[in-house]
């Protein structure tokens, strides 16, 4: 058994394809079937199937694939420590995040800071929804990822206060409010978001005792708002997970204010990599910056509260 084997392994269980796999490592897919023959010979026992719908590991491929992402996690931090990336020179960092609301608000900053800094240093990001990045920490398939807070699961840096609006017709009768109830939207036809924050938003109306028609289940955003644009329902969803609103239609705070918080997340911090250490210390940093009082309202979220009312 060799770390290559086992980096094999773990890139075939995340591409779920030979061929995507061997694409991701720069190598041939039978250099990959001979990689994985090569483990279950040794080990004696089929690690992973392949059918029409791609491959999925067996019971004893996924009991191998927990230490193998240990044992690889473990190989790239002494690297790190004791090879030229001891200065933080070359190496590889993996980030999990969610969406919009990390990917496009919160990582190119920091990833910009951190690649002007680190210019060697190579950053793997992978985008999924919120649950499954959790579970990608929990499994060490990435070692820093962007978490909802609070989890005590994880040992979170928050950076962002973010908030849950309403989606209007810009012709609504809720439009013209400068904030909604949530209770207004009781009986209205409305989309129900099935990505990451979805599974928040049904509690907000349950809790406000709200009862929208959901007729419409859709995973992207643009889906949404095309079906708010031509009048045909309203919705809700995390103001940093939105576009600018396109015409026909406004986004307009909750009564009550129904926040989240955004914050980066790991394991434990006194065992990162130097690499995810440094990202660490760089998003650590911007969050003190911003943090610092300034004379005027500021975050992004004041500026678009206070944009959105004059739409």
């Amino acid at each position: 058994m060799t770390l290559a084997q086992l980096e094999v392994l773990i890139t075939l269980d995340e591409c779920r394809s030979f061929s995507r796999a061997a694409m991701r490592l720069g190598t041939t897919q039978s250099a990959v079937s001979h990689a994985l023959r090569a483990l279950e010979t040794e080990f004696g026992v089929k690690l992973a199937l392949r059918d029409a719908s791609g491959v999925s590991m067996t019971d004893a491929g996924e009991r191998l694939l927990l230490r193998a992402r240990e044992m690889t996690a473990l190989a790239a931090t002494m690297a790190q420590e004791l090879g030229d990336a001891k200065e933080l020179k070359t190496g590889t960092l993996r980030i999990g995040s969610f969406g919009p609301t990390s990917t496009v608000n919160l990582l190119p900053p920091l990833l910009a800071a951190f690649k002007q800094a680190h210019p060697g240093a190579q950053v793997r990001i992978e985008e999924e929804s919120d649950e499954v990045i959790d579970e990608w920490l929990l499994q060490k398939r990435v070692e820093l990822g962007f978490v909802v807070v609070p989890d005590e699961r994880f040992e979170v840096l928050p950076l962002v206060q973010d908030e849950f609006v309403a989606i209007l017709p810009a012709g609504h009768a809720l439009a013209a409010h400068k904030a909604v109830p949530v209770n207004a939207l009781n009986g209205l036809d409305f989309v129900l978001t099935e990505a990451g924050c979805g599974p928040v938003i049904v509690p907000i109306l349950q809790k406000n005792i709200t009862l929208p028609k959901v007729l419409y289940h859709f995973t992207q955003i643009i889906s949404i708002l095309q079906f708010v644009q031509r009048g045909l329902a309203v919705s809700v969803a995390a103001r940093l997970a939105l576009p600018d609103a396109p015409e026909g239609v406004v986004y307009r705070p909750l009564l009550p204010a129904q926040p989240r918080t955004v914050g980066l997340a790991c394991l434990d911090v006194a065992k990162l990599s130097p690499l995810a250490r440094a990202f660490w210390e760089t998003a650590r940093e911007r969050a003190r910056a911003q943090a610092e009082p300034k004379a005027a309202p500021a975050g992004k979220i004041q500026a678009l509260r206070d944009a959105s009312v004059g739409v």
